[in-house]
């Protein structure tokens, strides 16, 4: 899956600057530990940490593709191009001679035939930086969805760009600021600006886009984004078709030279990937399945309809498809342990509210990736076809984001822990409500759609662009921190331009959340999967985790260093300690309390120093 990093300054030679450039690139050794390249011309730099998953032999990069002898374009690429065999044979067919097996050289030769244009043509997960060497321009490129992520920090005379933002503050340019902006995107936790990067003058390149800079400027190009489009087919049509673009997206994304699994819940997301996937290596005999779950039997007070019942659930799925199933059991040490909190604030490079969740994530990754390379999951699916309980209540009418709306309290930062003047300077409403103003303005409508439909498309579109970017953060950081990589079938694009466009009489026909999914997958799982109600990702229950929690945020106020405390209002967070959390990680006291644990740690970690007006 890799890492990579690099700049380009027109205004110095950096061919000396090697030291700089690996400094960068070690930084994502966690992504790529299986080998490091660089390469350095005149006034550019590429490095890269690879993850060896197709042609371990072959995919070395920066990978240079020649014309005539002399380097025409260099590549450095993280992800997986799913469609890579069919676009070898076609560019083989216009003449493109290939040195090895893998999809990296496919990128490249299709970047050399097609230009920028290339993009449309790819399906999978990526990011990419590529140098053009004749026209001395460096374009870099993320995948439709943002599945892989990409940042950069536009200089005086060029950018500087990676994988992760740790790999950019590596460089002695960047320095680690917070300013208001900044601070508002980590406060509030449910919304991720698209292109927002939270460090001063840092961004990030946005799903579908390009951005590309040589010595006239800097650009950025959309060159996809979600269209509407009427839809035409039937019921039966649309489940089949559904049907249909999960087989061939789950097909593709089975393509690996290293062992592969599935991560299984028990829900009907993950269990639809898990049974498509089993039948598909059944009939390429491939061998049963390998299925993944987690579980908190080892932990005596986990709630009885938390993740025991989830763990319960997978093993009949896996039973019923023949998989080989490994339960993950994770304990209240486990999650509540620094090393564990210090690992995921190094993966995420921001901090968190939601600590358990990015935890349990983490550790099952880290078991995960002893047994296996690759892992499809589940994630975005609630996302696509309506799966969250507020895609069906009445806050589907309220004037903001709908999980403000349905999860009211428990989606707002405790302005009680922040200093009131810089709460009330920093005003969240009013920036949460420019967030959801903006959004709203892009969502492309059909001409005279309205009333019930229409609302269902902007908040279709609200979680498709806005919401799940957090999910899919989550999936990547805390996995390839562990060197895991895990693909996301729902995020084909293709799969989504379709779904996105079915009518929502259509998406919850049957009176149910994710209707078409389940009508789509029916024959596939055991009745009480398909029939099961949907449940949120667990959440440690635990009095012991309360406690650790309770621990560490004492120890940060009796520390008259903590970074954080600037901003803070201690008596408050003094009073709190006595109150209690709700065991609950959407609780407001809960919530709120990771969040300041969490950015403290962070600000230590980067040394991140505050550049707030007020």
């Amino acid at each position: 899956m890799c890492g990579m990093a690099g700049w380009v300054d027109f205004s110095a030679d950096l061919r000396s600057q090697s030291a700089v450039l690996k400094a960068m690139t070690q930084t994502m050794a966690l992504r790529g530990p299986d080998a490091a390249g660089m390469w350095l011309d005149r006034h550019v730099g590429l490095g890269h940490r690879r993850l060896s998953v197709i042609d371990p032999a072959g995919g070395s990069q920066p990978m240079v593709a020649e014309r005539n002898g002399a380097p025409a374009a260099v590549l450095v690429y993280v992800g997986e191009i799913y469609n890579y065999r069919e676009l070898r044979r076609e560019l083989s067919a216009l003449g493109h001679r290939f040195r090895s097996a893998s999809d990296t050289e496919v990128l490249l030769r299709a970047y050399l035939q097609w230009g920028d244009a290339c993009t449309e043509r790819l399906n999978g997960m990526f990011a990419f930086a590529i140098w053009d060497v004749a026209a001395r321009r460096l374009v870099l490129g993320r995948d439709p969805m943002g599945v892989k992520p990409l940042y950069y920090y536009p200089t005086r005379d060029g950018l500087i760009f990676g994988s992760e933002p740790k790999a950019i503050l590596a460089h002695p340019q960047p320095e680690a600021e917070l300013d208001e902006d900044g601070l508002r995107e980590l406060l509030l936790v449910f919304t991720k600006t698209p292109e927002h990067g939270i460090f001063r003058g840092m961004r990030e390149v946005r799903p579908g886009q390009l951005v590309s800079i040589d010595h006239s400027g800097l650009r950025t190009h959309r060159y996809w984004q979600l269209a509407s489009r009427p839809h035409t087919d039937d019921l039966a049509t649309t489940v089949a078709t559904v049907r249909e673009l999960l087989e061939d997206t789950i097909a593709r994304q089975l393509v690996a030279d290293v062992p592969l699994c599935t991560l299984l819940s028990g829900g009907l997301d993950s269990s639809a990937v898990t049974a498509l996937a089993a039948r598909h290596l059944r009939g390429q005999q491939a061998g049963p399945v390998r299925t993944f779950a987690i579980d908190f039997r080892a932990d005596p007070a986990a709630p009885a309809d938390g993740p025991i019942e989830d763990a319960l659930y997978a093993a009949q799925v896996a039973a019923h498809v023949n998989a080989d199933h490994s339960v993950i059991a994770l304990s209240v040490t486990d999650m509540a342990g620094a090393a564990t909190r210090d690992a995921v604030v190094s993966a995420n490079d921001r901090p968190t509210g939601l600590g358990d969740l990015y935890a349990s994530l983490y550790l099952l990754s880290q078991r995960v990736a002893a047994q296996s390379t690759v892992a499809l999951s589940g994630e975005s699916a609630d996302e696509l076809f309506g799966g969250y309980r507020w895609f069906h209540d009445e806050n589907t009418e309220a004037d903001t984001f709908p999980w403000f709306a349905a999860l009211g309290e428990g989606a707002e930062t405790d302005r009680g822990l922040l200093d009131p003047g810089l709460f009330a300077a920093l005003d969240l409403p009013a920036y949460r409500d420019a967030a959801y103003r903006r959004a709203l303005s892009e969502v492309p409508h059909l001409p005279g759609e309205n009333g019930k439909e229409r609302r269902m498309r902007e908040l279709s579109y609200l979680h498709l662009t806005w919401f799940v970017q957090i999910l899919l953060d989550r999936k990547d950081r805390m996995s390839m921190a562990n060197g895991l990589e895990v693909r996301v079938p729902f995020c084909d694009h293709r799969l989504v331009e379709y779904v996105f466009n079915a009518p929502w009489h259509m998406k919850a026909f049957d009176g149910r959340e994710k209707s078409l999914l389940r009508a789509a997958a029916q024959d596939l799982l055991p009745e009480p999967v398909t029939a099961r109600r949907k449940s949120p990702y667990p959440s440690i229950g635990n009095p012991g985790y309360e406690s650790a929690l309770r621990d560490r945020l004492t120890e940060m106020l009796s520390d008259p260093g903590s970074p954080v405390a600037p901003i803070l209002d201690r008596r408050r967070l003094r009073a709190m300690l006595h109150e209690p959390l709700d065991g609950d990680h959407f609780s407001s006291n809960r919530r709120a309390t990771e969040l300041m644990l969490s950015l403290n740690r962070w600000m230590q970690r980067y040394r991140v120093r505050l550049a707030l007006s007020s």
